[in-house]
């Protein structure tokens, strides 16, 4: 099974002390901390009114 392999089962293959992810994986962390930091924003913006 090569890296290519486990990148599909896995989203992710750690091996040599590198982390490998798959475009996939990348995106939807990518965006999880982007809706992440949204959030934190329109909090930090109301916070104000109250």
């Amino acid at each position: 099974m090569n890296r290519e392999d486990s990148e599909q089962k896995d989203g992710f293959v750690h091996e040599n002390g590198v982390t490998y992810f798959s475009k996939r994986t990348e995106r939807r962390i990518l965006f999880v901390l982007t809706m992440a930091m949204m959030l934190w924003g329109v909090v930090e913006c109301t916070r104000g009114f109250f």
